[in-house]
């Protein structure tokens, strides 16, 4: 076998690695080092980040844009199943059960944040169209949903299939809304963190020095010893990548049995590449599912140790997360941003700032416990990406100790139901005016349905207090 650099296949992906990890250690210097950075909380994987975008478009060092996107999948995924699979315990924040409780009501937070999002894109881009940009695509602004809502991989999805029905570029204008929506998640979440933090209603230095590690953390009594046949880091890194495997796997069965489902006509087309967008939301599912197996296996005595440690599993999200999180804004095409500025900069204006205001209101009433971590991990994911939920959510919360990050995973996984609805409409709105305007007022209806379920206490509270 050839081990020198003539061979590609060898050392491409390993050097692409190593620039994003000297990249990460450039912006953790910088960081600490430069009193604005460090005033503006910016998180070190945002700051290397837009590092990596800069050294890119000026071709100092090759960096592989398709390489950063495979690892933002990927990264998204193991992060995840890597949290699913902790042993977790929230009680002390006495949440709900059920479909009351906050994971559930999260995946209704999170198909409203894509209504409001659609409706105040569809609307903007509609007026434009009947106004000053005639040959404007009318349909183009539900891309706000995907670009902000679901990340660059589903705006460039759906706008290859609205380019198949007439917007020319709409790939690209997907892309640059969630290019947007990437800025929104960072400098948006971070401006509204440091306000918060000057005025005193976050102390995020009393939080970091409560998270020390303690030797309970690495080894309990229950669980298998630190070193033994095997190191208790590869077994958490194996469970991860078994669970992975075991994803890849399913989407490949599922998406087969799609594509031969001839009743779903040329939705499939829309339908398969969903499924392998959302492969962190099978893969966290699966999981939980092992996680509740491992459970069992235990109390029948079958198992007689706890694989799972908290404390590495944290440290395995953690480091796909920061990778993600570089890789993703790293791999943004700033050439797409040029294309259709009007419309670009209103919507992605627009969405920001009544994303931000909706998911204040809203978290006040479904994260009363913990309503900045709520808050700010919602925010992240709705303007940007998985990623940059948890991103905003660690600078509150590093270890993970409330069940915000949780919320993100059970919300996304019941967001795929109730988010159907939205994907039907998705390929109705571009087939005609008359179509587009139906699906306008059908989001609608569902939105006032879903809120009035988020809120249901609150409106049973209201009636009684009117009838009295």
């Amino acid at each position: 076998m050839d081990f020198s650099a003539s061979n590609t296949q060898l050392w491409n992906a390993f050097i692409q690695l190593c620039y994003l990890c000297t990249i990460l250690l450039i912006a953790n210097a910088l960081r600490r080092k430069i009193p604005f950075l460090a005033k503006t909380l910016l998180p070190t994987s945002v700051i290397g980040g837009f590092l990596l975008l800069g050294i890119r478009e000026t071709g100092l060092v090759p960096i592989n844009p398709q390489f950063m996107e495979s690892l933002v999948y990927h990264m998204t995924a193991i992060g995840f199943i890597a949290l699913s699979l902790r042993v977790t315990d929230f009680k002390d924040f006495g949440e709900a059960k059920g479909i009351n409780s906050p994971g559930a009501k999260s995946g209704f937070v999170i198909v409203s944040s894509y209504l409001i999002q659609a409706i105040v894109g569809l609307l903007i881009t509609v007026t434009l169209a009947k106004t000053i940009m005639p040959d404007l695509f009318e349909a183009s602004g539900i891309l706000l949903a995907l670009g902000f809502g679901q990340g660059p991989g589903q705006a460039n999805n759906v706008g290859n299939v609205y380019e198949s029905l007439g917007f020319v570029g709409g790939a690209s204008f997907g892309l640059a809304v969630a290019a947007v929506g990437f800025l929104w998640a960072c400098f948006g979440g971070v401006i509204y963190l440091s306000k918060l933090v000057s005025g005193g209603k976050v102390n995020l230095l009393g939080r970091m020095a409560a998270t020390g590690v303690t030797s309970e953390q690495i080894e309990s009594q229950e669980e298998i010893p630190l070193t033994e046949a095997i190191d208790k880091f590869t077994i958490q890194v194996a469970l991860v990548f078994m669970v992975y495997l075991v994803t890849y796997l399913l989407s490949i069965f599922i998406t087969r049995g799609i594509a031969q489902a001839e009743f779903l006509g040329t939705l499939k087309n829309t339908l398969i590449p969903l499924i392998w967008g959302f492969n962190f939301l099978i893969g966290s599912m699966l999981a939980s599912g092992f996680g509740a197996i491992f459970l069992k296996l235990r109390k029948s005595g079958f198992m007689t140790h706890q694989y799972q440690n908290n404390y590495m599993l944290n440290r395995i999200s953690g480091t796909a997360f920061d990778f993600m999180v570089v890789a993703a804004i790293g791999s943004i095409a700033m050439g797409d941003l040029k294309r259709l500025w009007l419309p670009l900069i209103l919507i992605t204006t627009a969405g920001g700032f009544i994303t931000f205001y909706y998911l204040i209101f809203i978290s006040k009433k479904v994260y009363k416990n913990y309503l900045y971590e709520g808050f700010f991990s919602m925010f992240g994911m709705m303007t940007g990406t998985v990623s940059t939920g948890v991103m905003l959510l660690r600078e509150l919360d590093p270890h993970f100790k409330t069940p915000a990050a949780n919320n993100l995973v059970l919300g996304s996984t019941s967001a795929i139901l109730l988010g159907f609805p939205l994907l039907v409409l998705i390929g109705l709105a571009p087939r005609s005016t008359e179509m587009l305007f139906l699906s306008i007022f059908i989001m609608i209806g569902y939105l006032i349905l879903l809120n009035a379920f988020i809120m249901k206490e609150d409106i049973i509270k209201w009636i009684k207090n009117k009838k009295h």
